[in-house]
């Protein structure tokens, strides 16, 4: 078979002579100044090429990796063979994982995570904050932060003791958001968390700590963003305009969209994208597997962007096929379409799917409900609002990828710890209702409604309560999770009545393991339960059958 040639690299040789060529005069010495209307896509393009120029040889070697990868096989990188991928047992057998969203961001902790772009766009309540507590955009940008955010109280170990407490399988930090921030020690740009700010290989840390306490690792690549993120800055007064700094704030393309489509899919966004853009999204997703291995990578939404459907085979065969090389598995989370169906695993970003699923897949979700980065005053969910979900989730075959978000200093907010903590001592005792389980024929019963598709998390048509049921199945086990306790000593399982086998019925949890007496009739399977809730959150029956 023909593999694609790597010559369409080399114009990242001499992209300073190249760059300086495309620039005009006054767009190199524009400083401060508003460059929106005053350079084209292309110059843009150009000017984030000439400020990360240095890393060109080393861009280029990790693209040769790429290559060599996809060559190596089994996987081709065509949609036809990437289809052939399986999940992982252990990923189908997960069900709950961490997810960590950590950086730059943190140190104003206000809004949310998508501060550094909200932060120059006038009229936000992000750039009005911006304003009155740290003045113009000009004077003080994003990079301003970055000495700022020190993680002076980060202990990575500390951090790992609490996920495996939390009953969480696998991890995935942000390796790097949309605002071009590495956590991790890139050799491809200065603006990393190794030589700025903590001075520190946060990621790399980390990754050591997971798997010291026996926890897959994923790592989360946002990266793609980036190219239009900082955008807003062209419009104003601000540093995002200095070519000195266009190796952090990238491109930053102006945000093109058919908003007068209504087209919620990427199929309507038309924001220019360089083939440089790609190979430099390639390469640092490619570093991120050289250099960590990481059994699973999510990606955010915007790798649905059309540009990226001839780079997304050439990135997904290679990693697979690395990654099978090592003896390793290899997991890819998307959004939005972007991947061809069964080459990854879909993720529904807070919302849930209306049924069972034929593939494995994942809901994310915050534990905060206002931002996925640390702000202050957030509000957090209940440890019995995450086990419902997860509940919910579990029995439609997917898996709970649950964020938090750490303090500038290191620190994980008590409210976020007590959580997870409590969610942890939930499945220590119910924890066989989940690990391990397959959907049944139903994925629940009960009156309560649930709103399916992202951003819909949490619309139900009334609280759930001791009618309301999930059902998850191991073998010839069969386990009924309440999601309320139900008054007057009786539970009933409409979707079990007589004539549909059920021998031995156990109540788990605060119930340690006790029988329950119970009769069949047309109604269901009638349990006799303690008056009182042996437990909290949620109530699992394993019925064997």
């Amino acid at each position: 078979m023909t593999r694609p040639s790597i010559r369409w690299r080399r114009p990242w040789r001499a992209i300073g002579l190249l760059a300086m060529i495309c620039l005009p005069a006054p767009a190199l010495a524009q400083g401060v100044s508003p460059t929106a209307a005053a350079l084209t896509p292309a110059q843009m393009d150009a000017a984030w090429r000439q400020g990360s120029a240095k890393a060109a040889h080393e861009r280029e070697v990790l693209l040769r990796k790429v290559a060599a990868g996809d060559a190596a096989g089994p996987f081709r990188p065509d949609w036809e063979s990437l289809r052939t991928w399986r999940v992982p047992e252990w990923y189908a057998d997960a069900k709950f994982g961490i997810f960590i969203h950590w950086g730059v961001y943190s140190v104003p902790a206000f809004g949310s995570e998508w501060y550094s772009r909200r932060m120059y766009i006038q009229g936000s309540k992000e750039y009005q904050h911006h304003l009155a507590v740290y003045g113009t955009p000009d004077k003080f940008g994003y990079k301003d932060f970055i000495p700022l955010f020190k993680a002076e109280k980060y202990d990575p170990r500390a951090w790992a003791a609490l996920f495996r407490a939390s009953g969480a399988r696998y991890v995935v930090p942000v390796a790097e958001h949309h605002d071009g921030f590495a956590m991790y020690a890139t050799r491809l740009s200065d603006w990393s968390a190794l030589r700025m700010g903590p001075k520190r290989d946060l990621i790399g840390d980390l990754v050591r700590a997971v798997r010291a306490q026996g926890l897959h690792l994923g790592l989360s690549s946002h990266r793609a963003e980036h190219d239009w993120f900082f955008g807003e800055g062209r419009k104003i007064p601000s540093d995002v305009n200095d070519p000195r700094y266009a190796d952090l704030y990238g491109p930053a393309e102006a945000r093109l969209t058919a908003e007068d489509t209504g087209d919620t899919q990427l199929t309507g966004d038309f924001t220019y994208v360089s083939q440089a853009w790609l190979d430099d999204w390639t390469a640092r997703t490619a570093e991120l597997v050289e250099d960590y291995h990481p059994d699973l990578i999510y990606f955010d939404w915007w790798i649905s962007h059309p540009a990226f459907r001839a780079t997304l085979p050439k990135f997904l065969a290679y990693y697979y096929n690395t990654q099978g090389r090592r003896g390793a598995s290899a997991v890819v989370n998307y959004k939005e379409g972007a991947l061809a169906a069964g080459s990854g695993v879909a993720d529904v970003e807070r919302g849930l799917m209306p049924d069972i699923q034929p593939r494995v897949w994942q809901t994310c979700t915050s534990l905060g409900d206002y931002s996925w980065g640390y702000i202050e005053g957030e509000q957090y969910k209940s440890p019995e609002r995450i086990i419902h979900l997860l509940a919910d989730i579990v029995s439609k075959n997917g898996n709970l990828l649950l964020n938090i978000g750490p303090r500038a200093d290191g620190t994980i907010p008590q409210e976020a710890q007590d959580r997870l903590l409590a969610i942890g001592a939930w499945l220590k005792t119910n924890g066989e209702a989940i690990y391990g389980t397959r959907p049944w024929r139903q994925f629940g019963e009960g009156p309560a409604r649930m709103a399916s598709g992202s951003f819909k998390e949490g619309q139900t048509d009334r609280p759930f309560g001791p009618e309301d049921f999930r059902f998850t199945t191991k073998g010839d086990i069969l386990y009924a999770i309440e999601l309320g306790w139900p008054e007057g000593g009786e539970a009933t399982i409409h979707a079990l009545p007589a004539g549909v086998a059920v021998k031995v019925v156990t109540l788990l949890d605060g119930g340690a393991g006790q029988a329950l007496s119970f009769h069949q009739d047309e109604d269901g399977l009638h349990l006799a339960v303690p008056k009182r809730a042996p437990g909290d959150y949620a109530f699992v029956y394993r019925i064997e059958r």
